[in-house]
């Protein structure tokens, strides 16, 4: 394995939205195959009827692309010499394999019942004993297998556990071990004739010639299970090696509990519609059990391909904090060249996103001005707020803004500022500048308490973009009219 090129796998279940969780997942495991030079396998696992759907399906496919980790061998036309890579479409390998399993000894059927399942369970707690699977059905007869079936007991396969202890390298947690009493004999197929997840991962692993499995500390505990079905696996020539296991650490939430699904913050979906960056959001998520170094948070893709290792991967628990995700996003979207951050936002300044009729958009307006606006984003949503007063027909109601602005004597500062405002150079933002602060000085204010009846009367906010910037952008006789507007307001 040493020599051989690393292949990794993420195998997501189409339920529901991605979650950030598992895009860290896919992430280390497409850095890590990038930075090696190895493959990234894509495979689904929907063998749960109930809870798969394919709108979950194409979901995650878009949500991949729109991420950027692509994909060596998958379920799309990409396919591979492993297909089919879709669980579904496996049954008759899984069927074919327990069949060898039990053939070789490696599995047995158990017939037990739920109940009693549950009170030799209660009896070894009770006692102090492990409370796992007692091996009942182990080594049964064919005359006690014969009185469960005309009892008409319906069974389940079970793998059969080696009496060892098992030791394994975990390449983030470093060597583990667990004890025979602590991992008993466990199912892998159902009553139904339905494959568990037990066994059809480890299968698919090995068939596809899996080299490295990186996956959620929460797996950990089946981790000696899937390694001594290897070894059966080995036996029954179904597979060739046991895959190196890393361990990725808990994604921790508000007051330290793990992320989950229903946590807000843990939706893939809820990033992408505010306008983060794919390369912010992998940037953030990235930091989320690693570390590019002591002094850099910020960097690119390729930047993160170039210094990955799994080696460098702590184990203990990351926490995500959504106000740092934002602030490495809002560095990504100031590193942007302008044309590529114009055409970012673009979906936010058309419709549904924009609160101004589509007919009002002026392009080269909002050319003019994106410069100033990239500035000032942390997500690209924001955008709306910072230049709807160059689309709206007149600036927006903020009751807060208007109150905080208009104190003193905004009339007689308004009148002034729009009389030197109509005689400034209007060609020049520094032009403009000066008019508004000689109208403060007529009125002895300073530039900040001169500048913020104007902003408020133009804009409608008392923050925003560069005044006088904005101010020529939106031109002299609209800025004008607007502020004839507020004069008219302070009068009524």
């Amino acid at each position: 394995m040493a020599n051989a090129k690393p292949r990794v796998r993420f195998c997501p279940s189409p339920t529901g939205n991605p979650h950030v969780g598992l895009v860290r997942t896919a992430l280390f495991n497409w850095a890590f195959a990038r930075h090696t030079g190895g493959s990234v396998i894509f495979r689904i696992e929907d063998t749960d009827a109930a809870r798969d759907s394919e709108e979950s399906y194409n979901q995650l496919l878009d949500s991949l692309n729109w991420l950027g980790l692509d994909w060596d061998e998958g379920p799309d036309e990409k396919g591979g010499p492993h297909a089919p890579y879709r669980q579904s479409q496996r049954m008759d390998i899984y069927a074919d394999i327990v069949k060898r399993l039990q053939a070789a000894g490696h599995a047995y059927d158990c017939y037990c019942t739920t109940a009693e399942l549950d009170e030799r369970r209660d009896a070894a707690r009770k006692a102090g004993r492990p409370s796992g699977y007692d091996g009942h059905c182990r080594d049964l007869s064919a005359a006690q297998i014969e009185e469960y079936r005309a009892e008409g007991r319906t069974s389940i396969v079970r793998f059969r556990m080696p009496d060892e202890t098992i030791t394994f390298d975990d390449l983030v947690r470093g060597e583990l071990t667990f004890t025979p009493e602590n991992v008993p004999d466990y199912g892998i197929v159902r009553a139904n004739g339905a494959p568990l997840y037990t066994l059809v991962n480890p299968v698919d692993d090995a068939l596809m010639e899996i080299t490295h499995v990186l996956r959620g500390e929460d797996l950990l505990s089946s981790t000696p299970r899937q390694i001594a079905l290897y070894k059966a696996l080995i036996d029954i020539g179904a597979a060739k090696e046991i895959p190196l296991f890393g361990h990725l650490p808990y994604v921790m939430g508000e007051g330290n509990k793990k992320l989950s699904k229903r946590d807000p913050e843990a939706s893939l979906n809820l990033y992408r519609e505010r306008g983060f960056l794919p390369e912010g959001l992998l940037n953030y998520l990235s930091l989320l059990g690693w570390s590019f170094s002591a002094d850099q948070d910020v960097f690119s893709i390729g930047e993160l391909v170039e210094k990955f290792d799994i080696a460098d991967v702590n184990s203990n628990p990351a926490r995500f904090d959504l106000k740092k995700a934002e602030a490495i996003n809002a560095d990504h979207i100031r590193l942007l060249d302008v044309r590529s951050f114009t055409e970012a936002c673009a979906p936010w300044l058309r419709a549904p996103h924009a609160n101004w009729p589509q007919e009002n958009f002026d392009q080269a307006a909002w050319e003019a001005i994106a410069p100033y606006a990239q500035t000032r984003l942390t997500v690209l949503s924001d955008i709306t707020a910072n230049v709807d007063f160059l689309f709206l027909d007149r600036p927006v109601d903020d009751e807060a803004s208007w109150a905080k602005a208009m104190k003193g004597d905004p009339v007689a500062l308004l009148t002034t500022a729009r009389a030197r405002l109509a005689e400034a150079d209007w060609t020049s933002p520094e032009a403009l500048k000066a008019a508004v602060l000689a109208a403060g000085e007529e009125h002895g204010l300073k530039l900040g308490k001169a500048q913020a009846p104007v902003r408020v009367a133009v804009t409608g906010r008392t923050v925003g973009l560069p005044l006088f910037e904005s101010l020529q952008i939106l031109g002299r006789d609209r800025s004008l009219e607007r502020i004839d507007a507020a004069l008219a307001k302070l009068a009524a």
